[in-house]
């Protein structure tokens, strides 16, 4: 009875309800979860198949860069300068290293990489992406690599890299106007093409390096290799060749340059030597010098500092950014501006005493012949530098009369040659001063400006091409380093584009000849200043002798070299062009401290001469007659 009771109180109705109510609910929810888990599936192989895809190749493929060949770099007769040496680096992708304190650690043990080396491994490293190549040793040994070959497996991430690295094989020869490369730092990153340089370590930082850089570093390659779980590479998929850069060629000389540095042995200065006919420029020496192989790889602290704090200052490029009083070598340029604006003529003569003083004026401006020249014409007065001609003729021509005519001959401005970090020296005028000094400008300053001292500065380079104008008479080229490029895999040379020549506009053109065969008196007179060079010379040059000043004395007083340290005595400059009535070649050579212009500078000038031309001969040096020194005065009214 209580069992009958109990099945007649169960309601059946409702719970069928609830069971259909259970049995929809899960159907419902089965059926959301497989539309989502279906529509998840078709934003992931349909919707976003790309981009997972890019993932998953990126666990199997890697895109390795393929730096280009550097373009090499030869003299005006295929001597190379600088080339592609192949070494070993030891190189690691951050990403891929498990733990880097441990690793280093490690292949320091192994290695033994030294304090420096771990310093800049650390500075690229800041400057590197996590999946971007790092070096971290460059030019591994033989052993080294050998070494590191056996313990690879433990090394996850780090790997030798064989690459080819610039190599300077002539030294420090050709140091300043080759230039080098270095690592390529944070301020490169900022302007150079980040994609195009993909595997490329180095860049060019000086010289024809860093000014032809777009010409010589070529085009990025790469290549799709497919990498197995431990990143070793399986297969190579595809690859783009990379496009060596372009070779150049020079107008530079080895002999030309050797002679200069040899002639310059002993002496800090400058020697630059060039063709007028186009400006291509033959030799530029400056010294001392170094070796630009020391920073290809990233130069050690300890010999920067040797460098950078020598008081002979190597790295210092004193053919392009140093500043001389060109003295006496300027008087051939006041001497044409003096006839060509018809202050003097060709039979204006001055007495020279041995001194001179303005109208007016007590105070004595010395010539470097103590005695007096006598009377005194143009040709004779630049055979032998009387200095009381000139201070008479700037006189006559005034300050600004000057600026303006030197200035045509590029004094005091950039010559615009083809490599970075040219100086423009100063040609001094009244408003210059006025202007930087807010001073006004003295009549007795002129008469100094005139023998190329006072407030004169050049550069080595200013000079020879200036003395190239003067050689071909007023035409103009400017001066060029680089002489023809050459595609990778062709023969046949693409000489540079020139700009056509300028032309400077004379008046009287027998002016020029006038100065000409005053400057051909200097080398060949019996009474020139530097006759003692061409004893041997088949063919008749132009030159001019100049001593300048490296600090004043009272008037007074005189200079005694014996008595002065070394670094006190005056340069000796010379400037010259061969043959001198169908000039090929022009020289200016700037000796620091070497005192006589005529005893010092003029036979390297003759040395390069020789050199050029293939003449064998004897030098012969006259003591008898020279000029001495360049006047000392205290610049006054």
């Amino acid at each position: 009875m209580a069992i009958n009771s109990h099945l007649a109180l169960k309601d059946h109705l409702r719970e069928r309800r609830l069971v259909n109510a259970r049995l929809l609910f899960a159907a419902i929810f089965s059926l959301l979860l497989f539309i989502g888990v279906t529509v998840r599936l078709v934003v992931l192989q349909v919707v976003e198949y790309e981009h997972f895809d890019s993932l998953s190749n990126k666990n199997r493929v890697d895109i390795e860069p393929l730096p280009p060949q550097r373009g090499l770099i030869f003299d005006r007769n295929g001597v190379v300068l600088a080339e592609n040496m192949p070494t070993f680096t030891l190189e690691l992708v951050p990403e891929k290293v498990p733990n880097m304190a441990e690793t280093i650690e490690a292949l320091t043990e192994l290695l033994g990489l030294t304090g420096e080396d771990l310093e800049k491994f650390r500075e690229r490293l800041k400057q590197q992406r996590s999946f971007e190549q790092v070096t971290l040793r460059y030019q591994l040994t033989e052993e080294e690599v050998a070494r590191f070959s056996v313990n690879r497996h433990r090394f996850p991430g780090v790997d030798v890299v064989g690459r080819l690295i610039r190599h300077y094989p002539q030294g420090a020869l050709f140091a300043h106007a080759v230039g080098y490369v270095g690592r390529i730092n944070q301020q490169d990153l900022l302007v150079i093409d980040q994609q195009n340089y993909k595997g490329t370590l180095q860049i060019g930082k000086t010289g024809i390096e860093k000014q032809y850089e777009d010409l010589l570093h070529g085009t990025v390659g790469y290549r799709q290799v497919e990498t197995n779980v431990q990143g070793r590479t399986v297969r190579e998929l595809r690859s783009v060749a990379s496009q060596p850069g372009q070779d150049l060629y020079l107008h530079l000389d080895i002999g030309l340059q050797r002679t200069a540095v040899e002639a310059l042995t002993g002496y800090n200065g400058s020697v630059v030597a060039m063709d007028p006919r186009n400006g291509g420029i033959l030799a530029m020496v400056s010294q001392p010098d170094f070796d630009p192989n020391l920073f290809v790889s990233g130069i050690s602290i300890k010999d920067y500092a040797e460098l950078r704090d020598s008081p002979e200052r190597p790295l210092y490029d004193r053919a392009l950014r140093g500043h001389y009083p060109p003295g006496s070598t300027l008087k051939p340029f006041v001497a044409l501006a003096g006839l060509e604006l018809g202050v003097v003529t060709e039979h204006t003569k001055t007495y020279c005493p041995g001194w001179y003083s303005l109208p007016g004026h007590s105070h004595r401006y010395r010539c470097w012949k103590h005695s007096g020249h006598g009377h005194m014409d143009a040709i004779d007065a630049m055979a032998q530098s009387c200095d009381v001609y000139f201070y008479d003729l700037a006189h006559a021509l005034g300050i600004d009369r000057m600026h303006t005519f030197l200035d045509m001959f590029g004094f005091g401005r950039k010559t615009g040659v083809d490599i970075p970090n040219e100086s423009g020296g100063l040609l001094p005028s009244s408003e210059w001063k006025r202007n930087s000094r807010n001073q006004a400008w003295f009549p007795g300053e002129t008469l100094i400006a005139g023998i190329g001292q006072g407030f004169n500065q050049t550069t080595p380079l200013q000079l020879a091409h200036a003395t190239s104008v003067l050689a071909m008479r007023g035409t103009m080229n400017k001066p060029t380093l680089v002489r023809a490029s050459r595609t990778s895999g062709q023969e046949e040379l693409q000489l540079m584009p020139t700009q056509p020549p300028e032309t400077l506009p004379m008046q009287d053109a027998n002016n020029w000849q006038l100065v000409v065969d005053s400057m051909i008196e200097v080398v060949h007179g019996q009474r020139g200043t530097a006759r003692h060079i061409t004893e041997k010379m088949p063919f008749r040059m132009a030159g001019k002798t100049g001593t300048a000043q490296v600090f004043g004395i009272a008037q007074d007083e005189k200079y005694d070299a014996e008595t002065l340290e070394k670094k006190l005595h005056d340069h000796a400059l010379f400037v010259a062009f061969a043959p001198a009535d169908n000039p090929e070649f022009a020289v200016a050579v700037v000796v620091e401290n070497g005192g006589s212009g005529s005893k010092v500078a003029a036979p390297i000038a003759q040395k390069m001469i020789e050199e050029y031309f293939g003449i064998e001969a004897e030098m012969v040096i006259d003591e008898t007659d020279d000029e001495a020194t360049a006047p000392r005065e205290v610049t006054g009214e």
